[in-house]
C-alpha cells in the first residue's frame, strides 16, 4: 500500500498528537476523533509517535510507541499512540505538563510490513536500503522494530541495522543469519515539528532525499 499525504494532512497529524497529549496530561482523557479529519486520515495505517525533548540544542528520545500494522484508523491510532508514548513507554517516566514546551512531536506513518525472502540470509543486507526501510525482526516470541530514521541517526550500514534490530528483539546481533528468523521491512512518511510546537516538515519514503 502506497502512502500519500499532503503537507496539510501531515500537519494535522502532528498537531493532533500534541493536542492529544496536552488533553490527557491536563484532564486525563482522550480527545475525540476530530470531525474535520480529512478522509485520507480515516484509512487504516500503521503508525508510530515519537516524542523528543530539546536539551542544550540536542534532541533526546522521550518516548516512542506505535502500531506496526494497519489495524486502526490513522487519526485514532495517532491519538492513542501519542498518549501511550508520553505515559506508557517503559524506558521513561511519564511526561509532565512542564516538559511540553520542550517536546518535539514526530509521526511516522507506515506501509504494511513485508517479509524479506532470500535463499540465503547472507543476502539480506542487499535487500535493505538505509534511509528508506524500517525493520521488524521476529523469532519465536521475540520481536523488535526499528524505524527507518534510526540507522540514519546512528550512521549504521545495512548489516549493523540488521544486528541492531535483532538486539531490539532481545536476540543476539547475528540472529538475522539464522534461517528461522523472519525479517520484515516497511517504509514511512515522517512528519515532525522542527522545534517545540513549531513549523512542520514532512519526509519520505526516502528520508535521505533532499
Amino acid at each position: 500500500m502506497e502512502i500519500k499525504l499532503t503537507q496539510n494532512e501531515g500537519e494535522f497529524l502532528v498537531r493532533l498528537a500534541r493536542k492529544s497529549v496536552e488533553e490527557y496530561l491536563e484532564n486525563h482523557r482522550l480527545v475525540m476523533v476530530p470531525e474535520d479529519a480529512p478522509a485520507t486520515l480515516m484509512q487504516r495505517f500503521g503508525v508510530f509517535v515519537t516524542i523528543s525533548i530539546k536539551r542544550h540544542r540536542r534532541k533526546e528520545l522521550r518516548g516512542c510507541i506505535g502500531y506496526p500494522y494497519p489495524t486502526t484508523k490513522l487519526v485514532k491510532a495517532v491519538i492513542e499512540c501519542a498518549v501511550n508514548s508520553s505515559t506508557q513507554d517503559p524506558r521513561f517516566p511519564p511526561l509532565s505538563l512542564d516538559e511540553l514546551s520542550q517536546i518535539i512531536f514526530e509521526v511516522s506513518v507506515l506501509t504494511p510490513p513485508q517479509q524479506i525472502k532470500v535463499e540465503n540470509p547472507i543476502d539480506l543486507p542487499s535487500k535493505i536500503k538505509v534511509g528508506k526501510d524500517g525493520l521488524i525482526v521476529e523469532s519465536g516470541i521475540n520481536r523488535g522494530l526499528l524505524l527507518p530514521q534510526v540507522p540514519i541517526e546512528y550512521n549504521w550500514d545495512e548489516r549493523e541495522f540488521l544486528s541492531q534490530a535483532c538486539m531490539k528483539a532481545g536476540l543476539t546481533p547475528d540472529s538475522w543469519l539464522v534461517e528461522t528468523t523472519k525479517i520484515h521491512k516497511f517504509q514511512c512518511i515522517v512528519v515532525s515539528e522542527k522545534s517545540p510546537n513549531g513549523s512542520v516538515e514532512m519526509k519520505g519514503p526516502d528520508l535521505r532525499a533532499s
